[in-house]
C-alpha cells in the first residue's frame, strides 16, 4: 500500500484534521448518507450489529448476513452478505439465480442434512465455479464429507452448529473455516463454548429478534450476525393497511 495514495486512521481517535502527503485535508466524520427517492424504502439490519468485530473474507469485512433466498429482499437490504440456505435439496439453478441477482457476497447452502455424500462435494465445487463467496454445510454433515469439501474448493467452508456438545476440534480438523451457530435460545451459550475453546475461530451466529438478544450473542463471542428479515407478506401487510386508510406509502 503506497503512503502517497492511501491514508489509514483510527476513527476512534477522533482527530480534528488529517493531512495526507499531498496536503489534502480529510474530515474524520461520516459524510451525509446518500439515498434515492425510491430506494430509501428498504430493509435495514439492526444497527446494534455494528458492535461485532466482523469476519474477514477475501479482504472484505462482513458483520451482518441476511438470512434469505428471496431475491427482492436481497436486492433491498443493507446487509454485508447473504446466507442463502433453504430446507430443500440444493439446486445449482437456484444458486445461479441468487448469484446473478445479488449485489452482495453470497454464502450458499450445499447440503449435509437431507443431501449427503458425494453430491454435497459436487454442489460445493459447482457453487464455487458459479461465484459463491462460501459454502454452508448443515450440522449433521459427516466430518469425512467436510474434509472432502475443504480439499476440493478454495472458498470458505461454513459449518452449521446446533448443539453445545459438538466436537469443535474434530470439525476444525476436518476443514471447517467458519462456524455458523444456529441453536435457537441456546445460541449465546454455544457461541461462548466455542469461543472459550477456540479464541480465533470465526463465528457467525443467529442474533434473535431483539437488540438485546443480538448484543448478548455478540458479547458471547460472535463475530458476525445473521438477521432474518420480515417476509414480503409481512411488509405488504403494513403497506396495504396504509393504502386501505387512504394513506401514502409508509
Amino acid at each position: 500500500m503506497s503512503k502517497d495514495r492511501d491514508l489509514i486512521f483510527d476513527m476512534t481517535e477522533d482527530p480534528e484534521v488529517l493531512t495526507t502527503p499531498g496536503d489534502v485535508h480529510v474530515a474524520p466524520q461520516m459524510p451525509t448518507p446518500i439515498d434515492g427517492t425510491l430506494r430509501q424504502f428498504a430493509l435495514r439490519v439492526p444497527s446494534v450489529i455494528d458492535e461485532c468485530s466482523g469476519i474477514m473474507v477475501f479482504g472484505k469485512r462482513i458483520k451482518s448476513l441476511v438470512f434469505s433466498t428471496d431475491l427482492a429482499i436481497i436486492r433491498n437490504v443493507n446487509a454485508d452478505a447473504v446466507l442463502a440456505v433453504y430446507p430443500f435439496t440444493p439446486q445449482p439453478v437456484i444458486t445461479q439465480a441468487l448469484l446473478m441477482a445479488s449485489d452482495l457476497p453470497v454464502f450458499v447452502g450445499v447440503g449435509g442434512g437431507l443431501t449427503t455424500g458425494k453430491r454435497v462435494v459436487n454442489l460445493a465445487m459447482y457453487a464455487e465455479m458459479q461465484g459463491a463467496t462460501g459454502v454452508v454445510l448443515n450440522a449433521p454433515t459427516a466430518s469425512a464429507v467436510v474434509s472432502h469439501v475443504a480439499e476440493t474448493i478454495d472458498i470458505p467452508v461454513v459449518l452449521t452448529v446446533a448443539r453445545a456438545d459438538t466436537d469443535f476440534d474434530e470439525r476444525i480438523r476436518a476443514g471447517a473455516d467458519i462456524f455458523n451457530v444456529s441453536a435457537a435460545a441456546e445460541t449465546p451459550a454455544v457461541v461462548r463454548c466455542i469461543r472459550e475453546q477456540h479464541p480465533d475461530v470465526p463465528i457467525i451466529a443467529t442474533g434473535g429478534p431483539t437488540d438485546e438478544s443480538i448484543l448478548e450473542t455478540i458479547q458471547a463471542g460472535a463475530n458476525a450476525i445473521t438477521w432474518t428479515p420480515p417476509s414480503n407478506g409481512e411488509i405488504f401487510r403494513d403497506i396495504m393497511a396504509a393504502y386501505r386508510e387512504n394513506k401514502p406509502h409508509p
